[in-house]
């Protein structure tokens, strides 16, 4: 069940990383508990050892992808470093390592893909150059391939934000003052997390995964007539209506 812990607006202009560690803090007093093991993956906008050490100092895992410093990609490209091809066909090594102003070592996993043939034509003599290369510092102990493949399934969060964002209309300002619209934001994601659950409930597992602009118009953007009697109001759906049943059982 994915669902929506905690957030809050911020200004347009306000970084990324601003504001993560507190919010970290909070997600875990939320969610934690003896036997659930909390892993937070993240892009490269909180790839910050501030952030590293408070989600380290509240017991959790961490997935984050790192920025191609300069510490990193000499070391990847040094020509004593040897890649791996996993089973999946990712070609991936490992450094220990800390960038300038970091307190310590922690463990980085390094993908390569070789960049497209166009590319590769107009290459220069530099060791390595004929690739592109990706780093993710983590503290799992996934093997290296599935550090890469695991943070690849975060494509399926941008989905859920641009959800939220498009079909909950959160992106949009409504209001002139700034914490009422932080109060609208908290009510649409409240309601957001109402729908999630009802589809958990309601529907089936091969409905559950649909968003909410496709819920919609299956289920609400109905075509049908409402008649009047003395004691009810009746509405009355197509006999073609291909969610018939899937509708009926909303409605128990």
């Amino acid at each position: 069940l994915k669902a929506y812990v905690t957030g809050f607006v911020r200004s347009g202009n306000t970084y990324t990383a601003n504001g993560a560690a507190e919010m970290i803090k909070e997600i875990v007093a939320n969610i934690k508990s003896d036997d659930l093991e909390i892993l937070f993956r993240m892009d490269s906008g909180y790839f910050d050892e501030k952030i590293i050490e408070t989600i380290e100092s509240l017991g959790c895992k961490y997935l984050i992808k790192a920025k191609s410093y300069s510490t990193l990609t000499s070391q990847a490209t040094n020509s004593s470093i040897v890649f791996v091809k996993g089973e999946e066909g990712r070609e991936t090594t490992e450094l220990y390592t800390k960038l300038v102003k970091w307190e310590k070592d922690r463990r980085f996993v390094v993908s390569r893909v070789l960049k497209p043939e166009k590319e590769r034509a107009q290459l220069s003599l530099l060791e390595g150059s004929e690739y592109d290369y990706f780093f993710f510092v983590t503290n799992t102990t996934l093997l290296s391939e599935k550090v890469v493949i695991y943070y690849e399934k975060r494509g399926n969060a941008e989905n859920y934000i641009k959800e939220a964002k498009y079909d909950m209309a959160v992106g949009h300002l409504l209001l002139k003052s700034f914490w009422a619209n932080e109060a609208v934001f908290q009510m649409m994601m409240l309601s957001y997390n109402l729908f999630l659950l009802f589809k958990f409930d309601s529907l089936d597992s091969s409905e559950y995964r649909q968003q909410i602009k496709t819920f919609r118009l299956k289920y609400v953007f109905l075509a049908a007539k409402i008649i009047k009697t003395a004691r009810y109001v009746i509405m009355k759906l197509s006999e073609n209506y291909p969610y018939k049943g899937v509708y009926e059982k909303c409605l128990v």
